[in-house]
């Protein structure tokens, strides 16, 4: 599944991010891009458990 975050804007944030995916999903493949601000998560979880997550922590994720 993909996701935009529009504030995803460096490495920090890239790591913050993939922190809160982690948080739902210890084992999920994460591949995170600042400069097209697009995350690529390969989980087994559903996309919408990864939603809160990320809003709590201050990356509101669009669809992508």
């Amino acid at each position: 599944m993909q996701f935009h975050i529009e504030n995803m804007t460096c490495g920090g944030c890239a790591r913050s991010v993939t922190k809160a995916i982690q948080s739902v999903d210890s084992a999920a493949e994460i591949k995170t891009d600042p400069e097209t601000r697009k995350v690529d998560v390969t989980s087994d979880k559903p996309r919408d458990a990864f939603l809160p997550v990320l809003e709590e922590a201050g990356y509101p994720a669009a669809a992508a």
